[in-house]
C-alpha cells in the first residue's frame, strides 16, 4: 500500500499576485530540439556486439573519412557503441556557447560509461547543423568495477555553431502566449498593461494570446522587460493536488465539503451534517463540520483502503459537487 502524505496549505480563496512573466511565453522565443547520431569509443569491451551491424558500418565510415579503408564485416571490436545524441538549444544562443547534451546507447552495449563521444553534428528539424557534441563520459572503470550506464549527460558537451536569428529589438508588436488557456487571465493581463501605460498597447485575442505593441519611446526589449514584471491580482480558488506516484495530497485547509454518501467496493463513506465520527470495517461516518480531505484520507487509510481507492473517492466527491475545489491529479 502506498503511504499517503497530506500537506495542508493556507492558499484557498485569498488574493495573490503573480508576475506576468510567470504566466506567459513570448511567441517565437523558444527552445529548439537538436539530435545527432554518433559513436562512443574507448569502452573496454562494454560496447556494441557484432549483432549491431549499424555500429560496424558507422565505424567503417568514420575510418574511411581519415583514409583508413576497412570492410565493416571485419570490425569485431566491442570497444565502440552507436549512440543518439540529443540537446536543447536555448533561444538567443550565440556562436561558441556551451550546451548540455544527452548521450544514449542504440545497440546492445553493456555500458557507455568511461568512453569518449566523438564529434557529432547536432541538427534541427530543418536538417541544418546548429551544434557539435564531443566529450568524455564520466563513470568509467575505477579500481574495482565499471559503473553501468546506457544514457548519460555531458554537461557543456555541445558547442553552438549556428545562431537562431530572431530580431526582437526592432519589432513593433509581439504576442504573449499564456501557458494555460484562460479568458479571464488574458483579459486581466491586457487591462493591466493598458492601465500601466495609459494606452491600448495590449489586447486579448483569445484565451491564450495577448498582442502587445511597444510605445514609441522604448524598444520592444525594454517594453517586454517592464511588462513581464507587472503583477496580476486574482483570487486563488481552493485546489487539491494529488501525486498518483507518491500518494502525496496537497490541499487547502478550508476546502468546503458537503454531506454525501459514497458506496465503494465493500465499504461506505458517509459525510453527515448531524452525527459524530465513527468507523468500522465497512462503514465510515464523518461529521460534516469536521470533514476535511485529511480526515477522509485518515479514515479510509485506517480501514485499509488503498491510495487508488482514496483517489477514486475524492474524484467522485468532487465530480458530484460534495468537494468544492479544483482537483488536479499529476
Amino acid at each position: 500500500m502506498i503511504r499517503l502524505f497530506l500537506i495542508f496549505t493556507l492558499l484557498s480563496q485569498i488574493i495573490y499576485a503573480t508576475k506576468i512573466k510567470e504566466l506567459v511565453n513570448v511567441r517565437g522565443v523558444r527552445d529548439n530540439q537538436l539530435i545527432g547520431y554518433g559513436l562512443v569509443v574507448g569502452l573496454r569491451g562494454t560496447g556494441d556486439g557484432s549483432s549491431s551491424k549499424f555500429t560496424q558500418r558507422a565505424v567503417a565510415s568514420m575510418l574511411s573519412s581519415v583514409n583508413v579503408k576497412i570492410d565493416a564485416r571485419d570490425i569485431k571490436s566491442k570497444n565502440v557503441a552507436a549512440v543518439m545524441v540529443t540537446a536543447t538549444l536555448p533561444p538567443f544562443s550565440r556562436h561558441g556557447d556551451r550546451i548540455d547534451v544527452t548521450v544514449s546507447s542504440m545497440g546492445d552495449a553493456k555500458s557507455i560509461a568511461g568512453g569518449t563521444l566523438l564529434m557529432t553534428p547536432l541538427r534541427s528539424i530543418n536538417g541544418e547543423i546548429y551544434a557539435l557534441a564531443q566529450g568524455k563520459i564520466d563513470g568509467g572503470f575505477g579500481s574495482k568495477k565499471a559503473i553501468v550506464k546506457n544514457s548519460v549527460k555531458i554537461y557543456g558537451g555541445g558547442l553552438v555553431e549556428r545562431e537562431l536569428k530572431f530580431d526582437l529589438y526592432h519589432k513593433n508588436r509581439i504576442e504573449l502566449s499564456l501557458k494555460r488557456d484562460d479568458f479571464d487571465t488574458a483579459v486581466k493581463i491586457a487591462k493591466t498593461i493598458n492601465s500601466k501605460y495609459h494606452t491600448n498597447a495590449a489586447k486579448a485575442l483569445d484565451s491564450r494570446t495577448i498582442e502587445i505593441r511597444r510605445p514609441s519611446n522604448m524598444s520592444m526589449v525594454e517594453f517586454l522587460a517592464r511588462v513581464e514584471e507587472l503583477n496580476i491580482y486574482s483570487v486563488r480558488n481552493s485546489k487539491i493536488v494529488i501525486d498518483k506516484r507518491s500518494g502525496t495530497i496537497v490541499s487547502g485547509m478550508d476546502v468546503d465539503i458537503s454531506p454525501a454518501l459514497v458506496f465503494h467496493g465493500d465499504f461506505t463513506l458517509e459525510i453527515s451534517p448531524s452525527v459524530k465520527n465513527s468507523s468500522n470495517k465497512h462503514h465510515i461516518t464523518i461529521s460534516q463540520n469536521r470533514a476535511t480531505i485529511g480526515s477522509i484520507a485518515r479514515a479510509l487509510h485506517k480501514i485499509g483502503a488503498k491510495s487508488e481507492e482514496l483517489i477514486d473517492i475524492i474524484k467522485t466527491l468532487q465530480r458530484e459537487g460534495a468537494i468544492k475545489a479544483e482537483l488536479e491529479i499529476i
